[in-house]
C-alpha cells in the first residue's frame, strides 16, 4: 500500500506530511471525534449512502454543530477531489477523521467540524480468501457497551491494544469481549457466526461498532430468507459455531478457521461473499 500524496483539511489540498493540527486540539488530547474509512473503486464509494449517514449520525450524537454546506454531497465531493488528487483512480482505501478543535475538558465552544480526507491506493486484485483468519481472544481489554460504543471514536486505544496483543501471538485478528464476558467485535470488523444453523452477531447494545457492511448484510440475508439474529454472543456459542466470519467495509468478508482450538469451516460465507459490493 502506498502513502497517500495529499490530504484535504477542512477543504483544502495539503502535502501529506503538513502540519495543520494544533496539540491544543481535543481531537488530539482526549479522541474527541470520530472517523469513517470506506472503499472507493473508480471514483465511487461503496456503499456511500451507509457511510455518510453513518458519519453524520455520530457527529450529531457527539453534538458537534455542522455548517449549512456539511452534507453527504460535500463529503463525496470531498473523497472524489482526493482521489483524483492522488490518481488513486482504480481502487483506495479513504479515512474521514472528524475532530473538535481546542478546549480543555470542560468549557470548549469549538464544536467545529474539523475534517481530514486520507487516501491510500488498494493493489488490484484482492477477491475470496482461500486460507481463514487465525483469531483468538483477547481478555486484556474491555469495550464498553453504552450508547456511544457503536460509533468509530478517535479514542480507539481498546482496539489498538488488541490489536497489538494478537500481533505479539502472530494472529490475524482479536476478538474483544465486553463488561459482560460477552464478544463485542474484532479489532477492525464486526463478527457473525453460524450456531444452530443460525446466523448471529451481537446486537448493538452489545457494544458493537455499527459497521457498514455489517448493515449490508444484514439487509442482504434477510431478503434472501435467511434466519437472522441480532443478540448476545457467548463464548460457549463460539465453541459451538459452524461458521464464523468477519466483516468490514474494506475486506468485504473473511472467513475464521479458527479461535484459539476451535476450528471451522466457510460454507456460508463462501456464498455471502458473492453479495459483496465490488464496484
Amino acid at each position: 500500500m502506498q502513502n497517500a500524496a495529499g490530504l484535504l483539511y477542512n477543504g483544502a489540498l495539503l502535502e501529506a506530511d503538513a502540519a495543520f493540527i494544533s496539540p491544543d486540539m481535543r481531537g488530539f488530547k482526549f479522541g474527541d471525534g470520530c472517523f469513517e474509512t470506506m472503499k472507493v473503486v473508480k471514483g465511487q464509494v461503496l456503499l456511500a449512502q451507509f457511510h455518510f449517514e453513518r458519519l453524520l449520525g455520530a457527529l450529531e450524537k457527539l453534538g458537534f454543530v455542522l455548517p449549512e454546506h456539511y452534507t453527504p454531497a460535500w463529503l463525496h465531493r470531498q473523497v472524489q477531489q482526493l482521489i483524483a488528487a492522488n490518481t488513486h483512480t482504480e481502487a483506495a482505501r479513504v479515512r474521514i477523521t472528524v475532530f473538535r478543535g481546542s478546549g480543555g475538558v470542560y468549557g470548549t465552544t469549538d464544536h467545529f467540524p474539523h475534517t481530514v480526507v486520507q487516501s491510500w491506493a488498494l493493489a488490484p486484485g484482492g477477491g475470496w480468501q482461500e486460507k481463514g483468519l487465525r483469531i483468538d481472544i483477547c481478555r486484556e481489554v474491555v469495550k464498553a457497551a453504552d450508547r456511544f460504543s457503536h460509533i468509530k471514536s478517535s479514542n480507539y486505544l481498546s482496539y489498538t491494544l488488541a490489536a497489538r496483543w494478537a500481533e505479539e501471538r502472530q494472529l490475524d485478528d482479536a476478538l474483544v469481549l465486553n463488561q459482560w464476558g460477552r464478544v463485542a467485535d474484532a479489532t477492525i470488523a464486526n463478527v457473525f457466526v453460524v450456531h444452530d444453523g443460525i446466523v448471529k452477531t451481537p446486537a448493538p447494545e452489545e457494544g458493537c461498532i455499527g459497521g457498514v457492511m455489517r448493515r449490508h448484510l444484514l439487509a442482504t440475508m434477510r431478503a434472501a430468507g435467511w434466519e437472522v439474529q441480532e443478540g448476545q454472543l457467548t463464548e460457549e456459542m463460539l465453541a459451538e459455531a459452524t461458521e464464523i466470519f468477519l466483516t468490514n467495509a474494506i475486506s468485504g468478508i473473511r472467513w475464521v478457521e479458527s479461535v484459539g482450538q476451535y476450528t471451522y469451516r466457510c460454507q456460508l460465507a463462501a456464498q455471502l461473499y458473492k453479495k459483496v459490493p465490488q464496484e
